[in-house]
């Protein structure tokens, strides 16, 4: 690590280059002012970046990067700072390019059922802003509030409506942007399909190391006549990770089927007062959407699936406001477990959906093992987890084992067919776990395809992807907490 000295150094160097290209009020590099820019909503690990750098046009974006790579520094970009990864981390010697001011929605098309936003459009203004011609956009993080499309771009951001309407990638048909280098790249089109290397699906998804996403073009689709939502007790969670795979197997295909076990419900209950059950083990959230007849069928149909799976009880929404009050609690999990716990980490790898209830007994048993509290909410229909481990992040070893914890969570989603992430990211948070998933050639080939965007290795550094030749000498050696683990294996 380079001395207080080199580092302010290599400040006033950065802040002289940038000056050239961005107003004096773009730049910040005071320590008072760069403290809220030090982590997104991973809050356990925290670096200052050496400069935040908040551009306000497309030139200044392509100038910033320009100047960055001429002079070798990092750059990470950065959206609304809600990822659950540490992905918008920052580099301790480079530069965190903060896109909040590109926040205008350029055009929306009722016709063609396409909008044109800059990347730090909020997600759900998106929808707000084609409200007028009953359109809306599909994807919705429980963030939606706050998440910009620019985030959701580079995580391949989800929702509880993916399962009927897809992720991200599925939703974005253009993508525009710089690469490191200041070159003006463009993925995609408004056109149903583009000639050549579907570049635009490695880009969704690539977690800021590819390219800088300054503008993009989302697909836009009609509001459904009529949305109601089935709540499903169980009184356990076998029983209800059965349903779900009954459900789908029927083939059912819900506009949302989430789950929630006993201890969430209980935090979100507290919260909202969504009039969820209390003495349920676990409860399931289906939600039909279309044409009166449609949905009504497809109630039907769910509610039978769901009695013969075990369900202890059955209530549908009879109106808009309960059917908004049901989900009031599955979106706002997150938050009500925090009323409960001073920290939480919250892991979203993927399972195969057969196997959702043993996973769920699996936390159960590492609830015990590692002496920590874990609420499971999650996108049942894909079998996208999303454990929130309770901790206390000034706790030294408390902070130690809620890391064992999720890593073990990740592993042994893996070994029963899963991933490691689904929607969140890998960033800093599942970096060792990367070398669980994938042999070492696999992610050899991912580190080619950045090379191939990135030679120097600019954007967003130190996340994702291993970088040693061997997961031996790479996995489970990132330092946290102070500790090292494996450490009697060689450094190199």
């Amino acid at each position: 690590m380079p001395t207080a000295s080199e580092r302010a150094a290599r400040q006033a160097q950065v802040v002289k280059a940038l000056s050239a290209h961005v107003p004096a009020h773009a730049l910040l590099w005071h320590a008072e002012d760069t403290t809220p820019y030090e982590c997104d909503g991973l809050t356990a690990y925290r670096q200052r970046p050496l400069v935040v750098c908040l551009p306000e046009t497309e030139a200044q974006v392509q100038a910033v990067l320009r100047t960055c790579h001429a002079l070798g520094v990092p750059v990470v970009a950065r959206g609304a700072g809600t990822g659950l990864s540490g992905g918008a981390m920052p580099h301790a010697m480079g530069v965190s390019l903060s896109l909040a001011r590109f926040n205008r929605i350029l055009s929306i098309d009722p016709v063609g059922r396409t909008a044109r936003v800059q990347c730090g459009v909020r997600n759900l203004a998106i929808s707000e802003a084609a409200a007028p011609w009953q359109l809306y956009y599909a994807p919705d993080p429980s963030s939606q509030i706050a998440c910009t499309i620019g985030g959701n771009i580079a995580e391949n951001s989800g929702g509880v409506h993916c399962l009927k309407y897809g992720l991200t990638v599925h939703n974005v048909l253009r993508v525009r942007g710089f690469t490191v280098e200041g070159e003006p790249v463009e993925f995609g089109s408004e056109a149903l399909d583009t000639p050549g290397y579907d570049l635009l699906a490695a880009v969704i998804g690539s977690e800021g190391m590819l390219a800088v996403t300054t503008e993009a073009t989302v697909r836009l689709i009609p509001k459904p006549q009529l949305a109601r939502c089935i709540m499903a007790s169980f009184d356990d969670v076998r029983k209800a990770g059965d349903a779900v795979a009954a459900v789908i197997a029927a083939g059912i295909i819900p506009a949302g089927l989430e789950m929630m076990d006993r201890p969430m419900t209980a935090a979100v209950e507290d919260f909202v007062k969504a009039g969820y059950d209390l003495t349920a083990e676990a409860i399931l959230l289906c939600e039909s959407d279309g044409t009166p007849e449609e949905v009504e069928e497809e109630i039907g149909r769910m509610s039978e699936v769901l009695r013969a799976a075990g369900a202890t009880a059955i209530t549908v929404s009879g109106n808009e406001a309960e059917r908004l009050r049901f989900w009031s609690g599955r979106k706002n999990a997150f938050p009500a477990s925090g009323r409960i716990s001073p920290d939480y980490m919250c892991l979203d790898s993927t399972i195969p959906r057969k196997r959702l209830a043993d996973i769920l007994l699996a936390i159960q048993e590492m609830e015990k093992k590692y002496g920590l509290r874990c609420c499971n909410v999650f996108h049942a229909g894909d079998g996208n987890l999303h454990p929130l481990v309770l901790f206390d992040a000034n706790d030294p070893d408390e902070l130690h084992r809620c890391e064992l914890f999720g890593a073990d969570i990740l592993e042994t989603s893996v070994a029963m067919g899963g991933t490691v992430s689904g929607e969140h990211g890998v960033g800093v948070e599942k970096l060792n776990s990367m070398c669980t998933q994938f042999t070492t050639e696999e992610n050899a080939q991912m580190l080619a395809l950045k090379a191939a965007f990135d030679p120097a290795g600019l954007l967003n550094p130190g996340k994702v992807i291993p970088t040693l030749n061997r997961c031996a000498e790479y996995g489970k050696m990132l330092v946290r907490g102070g500790q090292i683990a494996h450490p009697e294996l060689p450094r190199f």
